[in-house]
Formats: structure tokens, sequence, C-alpha cells
């Protein structure tokens, strides 16, 4: 058996997999964000350690005898946050999360030194771990100076499980400290946030041995000894391992609160200007690129709400037979977007309104605007090397078939609706506990799920599509000057 940890904002989710790689079961516990000041987003490493721990035991009261055949573990983990730690291991201050933005200054200014995006392939964005390093430098002297280690959040829980201070490549090149086309931590970036490579966990790739369970946990849940603990992953590169999104080309959207575009890359192809992340996959010598937006159904329940409607009535009134886009254009800019504008400030808008403007026109308005959104990931990735010729859809919006008909006509590529499973980041997170502890070939075991079924582009709608997206592309400079 091989366990899977996936430490997410909301809580942390165990599962259980067999050799065959069959889902035993899983188990998860809850976590709660603190957000003591506008902007800000914090949690304790205790309380991770703290639902880790329920996860795995409500696995092992329902599956005791699977969960004493454990040989490997994997980790998945939300990236970017700032766990500091003292040299006796403590921890100084909550962890600064991925969401949290009090550093927006410190990443403005880290990222007019040419030598991060040269060195890492990436803008530094406020989320990430550099410029809340540079935070903490600025308005916590106190604690900056006890710094002994700075580890990411599922890297606390590895510390907690083997009392090894180690990491990987995807969830590092998150930070602005990887040299991601090297693979190794680049003293030059450290040292401009203060920092020396000492401070750094040790790397490792995603699918080696880092670590081996401490005695006292494996008795505990009852597990053999020397069960070890991969390298793991970020939760995007651990959910590609649980897609199969491995090899050169192949490619994901998920449409989940925000939306991602992710495509895997036999090679390193930065395109920092394009707001495209470039960052290392979990598996050796393979990269992978993500555009991400940040209201995929996040902008349908925003119109849900306005209207009264639930978002599955709305899509419901659309029918199943797409349209041509009218003469109503959304841009799903509520919170600012990421990718391609790295534009915070950004706010979303509805063009073309009219006297005869129902809400079902408003409605699909949102779909195609969301849809138009991920065409400009896709366009920024093209742009970068890598051309996907068809992607799988996973997520709460690929449950609607109008809005995956509207997906597959603007991007104007095949979609693929995985067959029924849970192929998240906890499942991908197991993947690598199976390879780090059989020696297993990791393309054999990261392989895609079977197809259930293809959405097509609608040919006869793609000049449509195409002459909306243009339209939709000349609204962001004049929403953005008119906004200014």
């Amino acid at each position: 058996m091989y366990l899977g940890l996936d430490l997410g904002t909301s809580g942390v989710k165990a599962m259980l997999i067999d050799d065959d790689q069959r889902i035993i079961g899983s188990a998860s516990a809850g976590l709660d964000v603190s957000r003591p000041h506008p902007g800000w987003s914090e949690q304790d490493p205790a309380d991770w350690v703290r639902a880790a721990n329920e996860a795995i035991g409500g696995l092992k009261a329902a599956h005791p005898q699977a969960l004493a055949a454990v040989r490997g573990i994997g980790l998945s983990g939300q990236m970017h946050g700032a766990t500091l730690l003292d040299k006796q291991d403590a921890v100084l201050r909550p962890c600064i999360l991925w969401n949290d933005t009090r550093s927006h200054a410190e990443a403005a200014e880290l990222d007019s030194d040419p030598q991060f995006r040269a060195l890492t392939g990436n803008i530094v964005f406020p989320g990430f771990t550099a410029p809340k390093l540079a935070w903490v430098r600025e308005n916590e002297p106190e604690i900056f100076a006890q710094v002994r280690w700075v580890l990411l959040p599922k890297d606390y829980l590895r510390l907690w499980l083997t009392g090894e201070h180690m990491s990987e490549m995807s969830d590092s090149a998150g930070t602005s400290w990887l040299d991601t086309g090297k693979r190794r931590w680049s003293e030059s970036l450290l040292a401009a946030t203060h920092l020396e490579e000492r401070q750094m966990p040790s790397l490792v790739e995603g699918t080696e041995g880092a670590g081996t369970l401490r005695p006292e946990l494996a008795s505990r849940w009852g597990m053999g000894q020397n069960v070890v603990v991969a390298g793991g992953a970020g939760d995007n590169a651990a959910s590609a391992c649980g897609m199969g999104t491995v090899g050169e080309g192949d490619a994901f959207v998920s449409l989940g609160t925000s939306g991602v575009l992710f495509a895997a890359n036999a090679r390193y192809l930065p395109n920092p200007e394009s707001a495209v992340h470039a960052f290392c996959h979990a598996l050796p010598n393979t990269w992978h690129q993500m555009g991400v937006i940040l209201s995929a159904t996040d902008a349908l329940n925003w119109y849900a709400g306005v209207t009264g409607r639930s978002a599955a009535d709305l899509t419901a009134e659309l029918g199943d037979d797409l349209k041509a886009p009218g003469s109503v254009t959304f841009l799903p800019y509520l919170s600012g977007e990421r990718t391609p504008h790295n534009d915070a400030a950004i706010r979303g808008a509805f063009a073309g309104l009219g006297h005869e403007s129902s809400r079902t026109v408003l409605t699909q308005a949102v779909l195609e605007g969301v849809s138009f959104a991920i065409r400009d990931s896709l366009e920024a990735l093209r742009a970068a090397g890598t051309a996907p010729t068809r992607v799988t859809a996973i997520g709460g919006g690929s449950r609607s078939r109008y809005w995956l008909k509207s997906f597959a006509t603007a991007l104007d590529l095949p979609v693929d609706l995985p067959a029924d499973g849970d192929f998240g980041a906890a499942f991908g997170a197991a993947r690598l506990g199976l390879i780090a502890a059989t020696g297993a070939d990791a393309f054999a075991v990261c392989t895609p799920p079977e197809t259930a079924e293809t959405i097509a582009p609608d040919a006869s709608l793609v000049p449509a599509y195409e002459d909306a997206y243009q339209r939709y592309r000349r609204l962001y400079p004049a929403i953005k000057e008119a906004t200014m």
C-alpha cells in the first residue's frame, strides 16, 4: 500500500492506494485560515500536524490492515507558504500563505532586479515565498534574525514525519529562489533577500526518497519500519501526476474557483513576460508551464448570486446546443488577473449591453468570458513554445456540457473528459510514494485515466468565436485605461 498526503488550504486529505493503483480509501480533516489584517492569510503549522494526524487516524480506523501494509508515503501541498523555524525547529510565527498579499511592494522591488526573472523563469508574484521573507525582514526584524530554516508547508509535514529538512523541485520552483533551469538553489537570489543556502532544505526530485517515517509515528499508525517518504510535489504538479499529465505536450484545464491550464514540458521553456508560470515538474528532467486565471467557476457563482438563481439553473437555461457569441462580452477579472496580465487592480465588466440583453444572454457571455480567459493562457503557453493538441478537463466547471463546448470551440482543441475517479493531488502524491518505495518507472506509473468522452470544437462556430475573442482582447486595455 502507498499513502498520499495532500496539505491544502482548507484541509488535509489522506489517500491509500495499492500496487495496482486502486484507491482503497481516503479520509480528511479540516483547516481554518486566519486573516488578522486585510490582505493577510496565515495558518499555524501545528494545525497541519493535527489535521494530518486526524486524516491518517481516520484511515487507520477504516482500513487498519491496509495501513499496516504501507511502504511509501508521498506528499503534496499548497505552494509558496513561508514556514519559519529557529535552530531548534520551533515555529517562529504563523505561516504566511500563498494567497497573502502583504508583500506586494517587496515583490515589485525584487521583480525589478533582472536576475529573478532570468534565473527563475517567473515574475516575482506577491504570493511567492521570497518577497514574504523580505517583508518579515523589514517588519519583524527580531523574527528574521532567528530564522534557521525556511520550509514550504508540505515540507514542514515532512519534518514532522521524518525529522529531515528536505524539499523537491516543483514546490521549490515557486519560491523565487530556485534556478529553475538548473534545478538548484541560487545563491545570488537568496543573497538578494539576505538569506543563505544553509537556511534552505536540501533538494531531491519528487520521485526520490526524502526521509524515512519516524518509528514512533509508524508505531502509532500500525505501520512497519523503513516506510519511505517521497520528495512529493506542489499541489498542481501532484495533480498532474494524478492525471498522467507528465509527457511533452500533455495538458489539462482545471475549472475550479480559479482556472489553470497546465502543460508538461520535456525542457525548460520560460516566458515570464506573459505571466506564465514555468516550474520544475515532480519527475526528473521534466518541467511544466501554467497559465492561471483568478475567476473561473467563481465568475459564474458571482453572477448566480446577483441573479438569485443557481449556477446549474443558469447553465440549464442555455440548453446543450452551442450558440454563436452575441454582442455582449464579459471580462472575468473580478479579483484581478494573473495570466497574461499580472494585474491585481483590474476589475471585470460587461460590455455591449442593450435592451435585448436578457439573463440568458448574460449567462452565455459569462461562460464565454471564462473560456476566452483560458484561451489567453493557451496563447501565452504557445508564445512560450508549448502548443497542446488537446486538453483534459477537470473541476466543477466541467460538469456543464454547454461550457465544455464553449471551451473546446474557444480553444479550437478537443476537450477530453476522464472516466469517473479521483485523480487529484492526494492520488498523485500516493503515486510518487509508490515510485520512491519501489523504484518503478515514473512515466509507467503516472498514466492518464481512461477518456469517457471527447468534446470536439464546433467547426461551424470557430470563426464566430475567434471574432468574439479578438473583441474580448481589445477590451482589456480599454477597461484598464478607463479604471486607472
